[in-house]
């Protein structure tokens, strides 16, 4: 559907970032940042914004010349900030949290070229609500080891999807990445155009 017009770098090793840029046809190089979330003050919007931001400038000391895009999600409930839990008991915590609740799932995007001085960064936001989950369902959705990668100990695109009783707002926003913006900046600069074969 898309055509690359100009080599970019993913900063990300999400498998689900990348996967939703190729299904789009998208080619592009990968490579993770440190990995390091780093220290953030400020409103849950505002750290969100510093990781992505960090993240893409890391990797653009590496590559100077091209493109840069990369993206970091968190899930906010209560003005608490839920990322990738850490271990099994995290993760059912988080998960109990959640359940029966709506909260808001947050990923900030950030595209940079230091050679041309050029960085833009955004943040989406998608309402998210879970049904009441019993202790049983959260001990079996632990078990399928899938809440361990993911902010808010639970994967949209996955199993997770029957915890999810509706969404309001960017379906793949919650899954790690909002296509709709960030097309709308990629296709803005020039880096990929909608793909077409009908003669002019």
């Amino acid at each position: 559907m898309f055509t690359t017009r100009e080599p970019f770098v993913l900063a990300s090793a999400s498998p689900r970032r990348r996967e939703l840029l190729q299904g789009l046809g998208l080619q592009f190089d990968v490579f993770p940042s440190d990995g390091v979330e780093w220290p953030a003050h400020g409103s849950p919007g505002e750290q969100v914004r510093v990781w992505a931001r960090r993240k893409v400038q890391s990797v653009c000391r590496r590559f100077p010349d091209r493109w840069v895009l990369g993206a970091d999600t968190i899930v906010v409930l209560g003005g608490a900030v839920f990322g990738k839990p850490l271990d099994r008991e995290d993760a059912a915590r988080c998960l109990r949290e959640l359940s029966g609740r709506t909260h808001e799932v947050m990923t900030a995007v950030c595209l940079a070229h230091a050679a041309r001085h050029m960085q833009f960064e955004r943040a989406v936001r998608t309402q998210v609500t879970f049904k009441d989950l019993s202790s049983a369902e959260i001990d079996a959705y632990v078990d399928t080891g899938e809440p361990y990668d993911k902010a808010g100990a639970y994967g949209i695109q996955g199993m997770g999807a029957c915890l999810v009783r509706s969404i309001h707002g960017s379906y793949t926003n919650v899954v790690g990445l909002p296509l709709c913006e960030t097309l709308e900046w990629i296709c803005r600069f020039g880096i990929a155009a909608p793909t077409t074969t009908r003669a002019l």
